[in-house]
C-alpha cells in the first residue's frame, strides 16, 4: 500500500511574545519543510526579519500568516534580512514595494546578488561539480530539476541600507544590535536585544543541529562559522528565535552541539582522505547522500576540506577532479 504522502504545509502566524510575531513560511525542499520570518512591533507597523522565498502562491501564505498576526503587508516599515539566501529574502522585493519600505542587510551579499541570471549561475556550480568529481549523467539530471525550479527570488533585490557590527534596528521592544555571524553564509547576522535577552539567530543557530555553508566566497566558511560561535556564545540570549523551527532556549547548548558536529565531520572528513570531494562526501554521508541530498552535501564536504587545509592537515591538487589527500 502507498504510503500517504505528507500535505504541503501552509502560512501561519503567531504570538510569541508581547510585540513578536512567527510567520510560519512554507518551502518546497524535502526535510526543510517552512522557514520563519520574525515581525517586531514598531510604532504604528512592524519590522520584518526575513520573507521567505518567491514561488508560485508564496505571497498569499505570507497574507495567510499576517492575517493570522492580525497584520498585513501594509504595516511593514522595515525588512532586515539576516542573510541572502532565497528562503530568507526572496519576497523582499515586492513586499518592499508594496509597503514603500526599504530592505537592510549585511553588505557581502554578492554570493546571491551579483547576477540574476540563472544559467550563469548554474554554469559556475557545474564547473564547481565537475571539479568536486560528480559523474555527468546525475549532473546533467541535477542541471535541469534546478532549472525547472526557478530563482526563489522575485525580482531585483535592492539593499537600501548595509547592516555591520555595532547598527541597530529600533523597535517598540528596544533595538536590536547588529551581529555579524559569517559561515553559513558571508551575508549571515544575528541580532540581539539585551534588555530582554533575545537572539533572532537566523541560520546560524537552529533548534535542530543543521549546518550549511555557503562556500567559494571566502577563505575559510567553516572556520568563521566556528569564529561566529565563539561570538554568540558572549552574549547572555534567554530565547533564540530562529529561521527555521521553534524559538528555543539553552543557547550554549545549541552552540556546543553545533561545535561537536563541527568536529566530528572534520574528524570523519580526514579520515576518508584520499579521494575527490564526490567520493568523500559518499564515505562520510553514506546512505544519505543521495541525489536529492547531494548538492547540500557535497558543498558541506567541500567546506570541511578546505577548513582542513587551512589547518595544514589536507591539500588538494591542481587536477580536474581535484583530488585531496593528507597533508604531506
Amino acid at each position: 500500500m502507498r504510503k500517504p504522502t505528507r500535505s504541503r504545509e501552509v502560512g501561519r502566524g503567531e504570538k510569541v511574545l508581547p510585540g513578536v510575531w512567527r510567520l510560519r513560511l512554507p518551502l518546497p525542499w524535502p526535510g526543510v519543510p517552512h522557514c520563519n520570518a520574525w515581525a517586531l512591533a514598531a510604532g504604528n507597523g512592524i519590522v520584518l526579519v526575513d520573507t521567505g522565498m518567491h514561488e508560485p502562491g508564496s505571497m498569499m501564505h505570507l497574507h495567510r500568516a499576517l492575517d493570522q498576526a492580525r497584520l498585513r503587508v501594509d504595516h511593514v516599515r522595515l525588512i532586515v534580512c539576516t542573510h541572502a539566501h532565497v528562503d530568507h529574502c526572496g519576497q523582499a522585493p515586492p513586499i518592499a514595494e508594496r509597503a514603500g519600505c526599504e530592505v537592510w542587510m549585511q553588505p557581502n551579499h554578492a554570493h546571491h546578488t551579483a547576477t540574476d541570471d540563472l544559467e550563469q549561475v548554474l554554469a559556475r556550480r557545474v564547473e564547481v561539480a565537475r571539479q568536486s568529481g560528480v559523474p555527468e549523467a546525475p549532473l546533467r539530471r541535477w542541471i535541469e530539476q534546478r532549472r525547472a525550479q526557478g530563482s526563489g527570488q522575485a525580482g531585483v533585490l535592492h539593499i537600501h541600507r548595509e547592516l555591520t557590527d555595532g547598527d541597530t534596528v529600533s523597535t517598540d521592544l528596544g533595538d536590536w544590535q547588529v551581529i555579524e555571524t559569517p559561515g553559513h553564509a558571508p551575508s549571515h547576522i544575528c541580532l540581539y536585544q539585551p534588555e530582554r535577552r533575545l537572539l533572532i539567530s537566523g541560520d546560524h543557530l537552529l533548534g535542530r543541529v543543521s549546518l550549511y555553508f555557503d562556500v567559494g566566497y571566502t577563505p575559510d566558511p567553516v572556520g568563521e562559522f566556528l569564529a561566529s560561535l565563539d561570538k554568540i556564545d558572549g552574549l547572555d540570549c534567554r530565547l533564540a528565535l530562529s529561521g527555521h523551527g521553534r524559538p528555543f532556549t539553552d543557547v550554549p547548548g545549541h552552540i556546543a552541539a553545533n561545535r561537536a558536529l563541527v568536529s566530528e565531520r572534520l574528524e570523519a572528513v580526514k579520515a576518508a582522505l584520499p579521494g575527490t570531494a564526490y567520493e568523500i562526501a559518499q564515505h562520510v554521508y553514506g546512505d544519505l547522500f543521495n541525489e536529492a541530498t547531494a548538492t547540500w552535501l557535497l558543498t558541506k564536504t567541500r567546506a570541511y576540506l578546505i577548513h582542513l587545509e587551512q589547518l595544514g592537515l589536507a591539500e588538494s591538487g591542481g587536477q580536474t577532479p581535484e583530488q585531496w589527500s593528507a597533508a604531506a
